[in-house]
């Protein structure tokens, strides 16, 4: 592992861009928002996603400037549809634009289809709890096919990110989870680094279960079981469900639709202003008296007290803010990659 920066690889990242073909306000969003996931802690869907969007602004298969089509608009809800633009510039002004109108209707809810792929849900939630709001965000992916329903040794879901946030009167609640065991970039960054899994969450083709994760990257008809595993993935698949419902079928883009859309997402954002429902000061009591109910739980192992979602990674982000972000050998050959096809010089390690 090697530190750098954070002005650094921000400079780094939005060159990068830049020299693809995104305009500045884009190739910002991009930049602030990859990095931020590496910042939380979530390295599989950080920086190390910059070769994926700049290969798909060079292809042609994204677009580096423009904004979303607005297909349907009211008051508290919209559609969008992002017709590929970059997902961090998406995801970003979908959330600013659902806290826009959460502050004038109490709440709001937008739905996109065809964004490029948004990376961490995590890197935007502290938009809107900086804001006093309540937020939850799903995606999914029409053309993935990764996990399996409960009961089923076939791949029918995406893995399906979901996460909230919700404010406090000093560090918001963040939980970012995806509603299979694991993530499918959380395999094969165990592959790449030679680990087997810490639990059985690949099914194979015989219906066995493994952890190796090499069942599921060099063999095309593993799947991941959902959240629960073998004995509780009935719950995962129904979040699934939920999940692909709310993204997919209120963005009227589903699977059909979007089956040859590679990584591109669809995208459910939900604001809540809790000064809507009741008094803010009373929310931010009664939230911060259960996180504290959770924070005094005796813990099994004294030396690891019970934390709150997301504790540990604003720590983290503190703390690589002060001295450098972490990043290991497969994301710097990934931005070596990106430093030699795009010319823009890699920066070094602190």
């Amino acid at each position: 592992m090697k530190r750098f920066s954070y002005p650094s690889l921000l400079q780094f990242a939005y060159t990068c861009l830049e020299h693809a073909g995104a305009d500045s306000d884009v190739a910002q969003a991009c930049a602030t928002y990859l990095l931020e996931g590496d910042l939380l802690g979530f390295d599989t869907h950080g920086i190390k996603r910059l070769y994926y969007n700049l290969a798909q602004l060079r292809d042609k298969h994204s677009r580096g400037h423009g904004e979303p089509e607005i297909i349907r608009d009211r008051a508290a809800v919209a559609t969008w549809d992002a017709h590929f633009l970059p997902g961090p510039y998406i995801a970003a002004k979908a959330v600013e634009e659902a806290c826009y109108k959460a502050r004038h209707a109490g709440t709001a809810t937008i739905v996109v289809r065809r964004c490029q792929h948004v990376a961490s849900l995590a890197a935007y939630l502290r938009i809107a709890t900086d804001q006093g709001f309540v937020i939850s965000l799903m995606a999914s992916t029409p053309a993935q096919r990764s996990v399996a329903p409960h009961g089923g040794k076939a791949a029918v879901f995406s893995p399906n990110p979901f996460a909230i946030g919700v404010p406090t009167r000093e560090q918001p609640m963040l939980l970012d989870i995806s509603f299979s065991m694991t993530a499918a970039g959380k395999i094969k960054q165990a592959y790449e680094r030679g680990q087997q899994l810490p639990w059985p969450a690949i099914i194979k083709a015989d219906g066995k279960l493994s952890s190796d994760p090499a069942d599921y990257v060099e063999q095309k008809d593993a799947a991941i079981l959902p959240l629960g595993g073998a004995d509780l993935g009935y719950k995962g698949y129904g979040l699934c469900l939920m999940s692909e419902i709310w993204t997919m079928a209120l963005a009227n883009y589903g699977r059909v639709q979007g089956r040859s859309d590679g990584e591109s997402n669809t995208l459910c954002v939900q604001i809540l202003d809790p000064a809507a429902f009741g008094e803010s000061e009373t929310f931010y009591d009664v939230t911060e008296e259960l996180l504290d109910r959770a924070r005094r739980c005796p813990p099994i192992d004294p030396q690891n007290p019970v934390r709150i979602p997301g504790q540990r990674s604003l720590e983290r982000r503190e703390q690589q803010l002060a001295s450098g972000v972490e990043l290991d050998d497969s994301i710097l050959t990934l931005l070596a990659q990106c430093a030699e096809e795009f010319n823009v010089q890699l920066p070094g390690p602190l």
